[in-house]
């Protein structure tokens, strides 16, 4: 048995180092290691994620339907009225977006009823809605309507109202006749020229030729202030070479998305053509994007897929099939063309995590819904009160668009997420856990946005960069989380303070039973 033994020795010491070598392989060397400061990080990307195990996954999660807040039936709105801005200002909602009429018939599509406008609405509270009297366009002998920009308004440019995309400048440096701002398409050469305006309502172009030419532009084409990169982004509409298909017309290509940047809104930088994880090409209408508020290092979209799936049966079998064949009657794809919303994230701006699942999909069959028109999420959420009482916290609402090209006009849908709620890390009953990767952090406490059956629950363990359990900070000893909350602390043995860790190279070790974790933050 002794002459056995150094062999023994020998193996054991080599199985020591195989399983150090493994361990190494697994775990982040200290050069490897994020910073994510006191940020509030969603799971909307792999950024956080090292290893899910057990039965955890990234699940995408669904608006809820709500009420129509708008309806689009003024004689100067109309059937085709769309491409919705929303934000909060101070204390009401601003809402812009595009009023065109469009009357079909049997191979006949019909625009002229009026020219297209932009027209302004708002609310106090993001779901009932009032169009005021402004008084600037005359429409069929009065001035009593909602309508801010037509054609031919402006001498020096002939721009196009019809595909707005405007916001509240939030840079500081911002002087206050251009407060509100927007790029609006101009035909004639083509390109996007920068608007102003001081109150919202009352514009002015800040150039008089386009300061973007590199696109084709018959889309919502948008720009905002970062407030993390400090730079002025642009994306619009082009047509990737890339890809040809039929389905674009006299275009050859593939309707894709196009960014660049800018110091002062009028000189723009090279452009980028936008890329993603792991999607395939797809015809995308519109892009959506913005910071999201609550993680503006985050920007996050809200793209419009367009298919056609062909006249098959499934397809004979859509809501309002006589009505669908009067729209193939003026072009195929206006009758079999099916829209839906989409959810990307970015953290650098032109690589895209796009998940290849519908966020917002048609929905349950009814009138109006599963055609061509339909789901166009407008550019941005918002937040708003929840409907239920007790002190329920506030919730984000997105708008899209029903009943495209259908009777008198148009209307939008309010929809509702929980806070950070895109994607969330989930697992069932039977259990799953969450590895982070190692990353160094600014604050003294942590706290999450979670969600939990009665039964369920969520348990955090700290451990090194190298794994190793931090003394006082083991899953033992973290106080089971459940409930439903967008702001819980993580105690230990009923203690919270981590400030001994911050600066520190660590992990999370994060067990969830029937849970979902939607966002972290340290402060």
């Amino acid at each position: 048995m002794t002459s056995f033994a150094p062999a023994r020795i020998i193996a054991l010491i080599a199985l020591v180092i195989f399983a150090s070598i493994g361990q190494s392989s697994i775990f982040a060397s200290e050069n490897e290691v994020l910073d994510i400061g006191s940020r509030r990080e969603l799971f909307v990307d792999d950024y956080l994620i090292d290893q899910l195990n057990g039965k955890a996954t990234q699940r995408l999660h669904h608006p809820v339907p709500r009420e129509i807040v708008i309806k689009h039936e003024e004689d100067w709105e109309g059937t085709g009225t769309g491409y919705h801005s929303i934000f909060k200002d101070g204390d009401i909602y601003r809402m812009y977006y595009k009023a065109w009429h469009l009357d079909l018939s049997n191979k006949k599509l019909d625009t002229g009823r009026h020219p297209i406008f932009c027209c302004y609405a708002e609310s106090k509270d993001g779901i009932h809605w009032t169009k005021p009297d402004l008084g600037i366009h005359e429409y069929k002998g009065s001035k009593k309507n909602n309508i801010i920009l037509y054609p031919g308004q402006f001498k020096s440019v002939n721009m196009d109202p019809g595909h707005p995309a405007i916001f509240k400048d939030e840079n500081p440096n911002c002087p206050p006749e251009s407060r509100y701002k927007a790029i609006l398409r101009i035909l004639k050469p083509l390109g996007l020229l920068a608007f102003q305006s001081a109150d919202g309502i009352h514009w002015s172009p800040m150039s008089n030729k386009p300061v973007i030419t590199a696109g084709a532009f018959d889309s919502q084409n948008l720009a905002f202030w970062d407030p993390v990169r400090k730079e002025y982004r642009a994306y619009w509409r082009y047509f990737s070479k890339d890809h040809a298909t039929g389905l674009v017309g006299t275009y050859s290509g593939i309707r894709a998305i196009r960014t660049a940047t800018s110091k002062d809104f009028i000189h723009w930088g090279p452009h980028t053509d936008l890329t993603y994880v792991d999607s395939p090409p797809e015809q995308l209408y519109t892009n959506q994007i913005k910071p999201y508020h609550r993680a503006p290092h985050l920007l996050i979209g809200f793209p419009t897929r367009y298919v056609e799936r062909g006249w098959t049966q499934s397809m004979k079998d859509l809501p309002e099939l006589e009505e669908r064949r009067v729209r193939s009657s003026v072009s195929d794809r206006y009758g079999m063309a099916i829209t839906e919303g989409l959810f990307m994230a970015s953290r650098n701006a032109t690589h895209f995590k796009r998940w290849n699942e519908a966020f917002l999909p048609p929905g349950i069959e009814r009138k109006g819904t599963w055609q061509y028109g339909h789901q166009y999420i407008g550019w941005h959420l918002v937040e708003t009160k929840s409907s239920l009482t007790g002190g329920a916290p506030d919730e984000l609402s997105l708008y899209s668009t029903e009943r495209y090209w259908k009777g008198k006009g148009s209307c939008v849908r309010r929809y509702t997420l929980r806070m950070d709620g895109f994607v969330s890390i989930n697992a069932p009953r039977d259990g799953g856990e969450l590895i982070t990767k190692p990353f160094k952090f600014v604050g003294n406490k942590l706290s999450f946005n979670f969600y939990s059956s009665a039964v369920g629950g969520i348990k955090v363990e700290i451990q090194k960069a190298d794994g190793a359990v931090i003394k006082g900070f083991s899953l033992e000893d973290c106080d089971v989380l459940f409930g439903n909350s967008l702001d819980r602390t993580i105690t230990w043995k009923e203690k919270s303070d981590l400030s001994k860790l911050a600066g520190m190279p660590i992990r999370l070790r994060i067990t969830l039973d029937d849970a979902d974790l939607y966002s972290i933050k340290f402060e």
